[in-house]
């Protein structure tokens, strides 16, 4: 049996750069699909699923963080290679902190596009390969990765344990970005008696009107362009199971009506089609809106809202219970540990103090990327401190102005500590980087990584 080749896709709105990228990857074996913009790339990840896609900072249209943001929400384990010939440390961090794995900077030599596929790809599998060992980690009514000892963590975890008995009850669940909305959701149906039946999810401000409504409801042969098949929605596919609606404020009226029909009746009908289905499924619900001012403004329908609000868990923002921070850094610890063959062993603490008095605008899943960006650029640490954390959360400027013209003082200095400053500075700017860094410094890699041994660094 031939195996299916790894899928590519390459986003950029310069045709060579496409097709350069593509020829290199194709002569690696890769199958490649290209976008020339966000839009296309969005159209591409819902239909050709594929397996990592290298995405350009500046599009037409919508721009390239947006493209990244929406293609998660899409694919949440698609590996993002972000490219740009406009090297900023903001932009770097930015895209790291909304789930990219690597940052390429264009013009780029294809040892370094190699290297950055292999890694993303090696990264991809080692995720995939953890989510199926805690599939099969099932618990009983505690639920895995309700990290934290919290107040606002036990009311969560105590109304979870409370939904595990009636299994069919509809919940709402209300939180900013980045707080754990999934999680609470894959809490509630890991600790319900349909723990054994598939938990499908959909994000309802992703896709199109058209789209959205076939991946929820199926469509049938020909029911629209490009319908060439048949094909069972998540409501059928979940069949005994859970379906999360994430974002479900931003659901279309049309979807909304249905939505309600499949909630009060159990019952559906393909899109094209006019046979009843039967719906054996636990609808959960996430937003982070207010539904209820959308219902006062008529952008939500009032009649689905109570239908939804049957129990409601509001996740707290992180700033809100920070004593939750030092648990949840040992627990990312921990994970990252085992997929990237880590040892880090703990947390300074004045790494912890500067992590603690973050205010966490992205939450827990930027407190998740902090840590992730430290054992991807400082592998080898047996302890996160200062120096490997970000530059906001360390109070310094993501990108430090170098005197161009320094002068000895008169009370003199110490060359070596010169050096190290500059050594340093370079690498802030680079976002750890150690080639670009070596190249603002005018120097080799090769001697930027003697100098940083020598001096204590590495």
């Amino acid at each position: 049996m031939t195996e299916t080749p790894t899928r590519i896709l390459v986003v950029d709105d310069e045709k060579l750069i496409r097709w350069s990228v593509g020829e290199r990857l194709q002569r690696g074996g890769f199958e490649v699909v290209s976008a020339e913009s966000g839009e296309e790339a969005l159209d591409a990840v819902a239909t050709r699923s594929p397996d990592l896609m290298l995405l350009d900072v500046r599009l037409p249209g919508i721009d390239g963080l947006v493209t990244l943001q929406r293609a998660l929400a899409l694919s949440p384990d698609l590996p993002v290679i972000m490219m740009s010939a406009h090297s900023t440390v903001d932009i770097a961090v930015e895209a790291m902190k909304h789930g990219a794995v690597d940052f390429l900077v264009k013009p780029f030599p294809f040892q370094a596009l190699d290297g950055a596929v292999a890694r993303a790809l090696q990264t991809a599998q080692t995720r995939r390969q953890i989510q199926e060992l805690a599939q099969e980690r099932r618990g009983g009514s505690e639920a895995m990765d309700l990290v934290g000892n919290s107040a606002e963590m036990e009311r969560i975890r105590s109304v979870v344990g409370r939904l595990s008995g009636g299994d069919a009850t509809t919940v709402l669940i209300e939180g900013e970005s980045g707080t754990g909305k999934e999680v609470v959701a894959r809490a509630i149906h890991r600790s319900s008696r349909r723990t054994e039946r598939p938990f499908l999810q959909v994000n309802c401000a992703a896709l199109p009107e058209h789209l959205l409504e076939s991946e929820l409801f199926g469509h049938e042969r020909g029911a629209f362009t490009d319908a060439h098949a048949q094909k069972r929605g998540l409501f059928e596919s979940a069949e005994g199971g859970t379906v999360l609606l994430d974002e479900i404020g931003d659901l279309h009226p049309g979807g909304q009506a249905k939505l309600l029909r499949l909630l009060e009746d159990k019952a559906f009908r393909r899109v094209g089609g006019v046979a009843e289905l039967r719906a054996d499924v636990r609808v959960l619900a996430a937003t982070n809106v207010d539904l209820e001012q959308r219902v006062s403004e008529g952008r939500f329908r009032s009649d689905l809202f109570f239908r939804l609000n049957v129990v409601r868990i509001v996740v707290p923002p992180l700033r809100d219970h920070p004593e939750d921070v030092p648990t949840l850094c040992v627990h990312f610890i921990a994970r990252f540990n085992e997929e990237m063959s880590g040892n880090v062993k703990g947390v300074s603490p004045a790494a912890l103090q500067m992590l603690q008095a973050h205010r966490w605008p992205g939450n827990v899943r930027e407190l998740r990327n902090v840590v992730e960006r430290a054992f991807i650029l400082h592998a080898g640490v047996e302890e996160l401190r200062p120096e490997h954390l970000t530059p906001e959360l360390r109070g310094a400027p993501a990108v430090r102005r170098v005197d161009r013209s320094p002068n000895v003082p008169p009370d003199g200095l110490v060359l070596e500590d010169v050096e190290r400053k500059l050594i340093q500075e370079a690498l802030d700017r680079t976002s750890g980087n150690q080639s670009r860094a070596a190249r603002l410094l005018g120097i080799t890699r090769d001697t930027l990584r003697y100098r940083l041994k020598k001096h204590g660094m590495g």
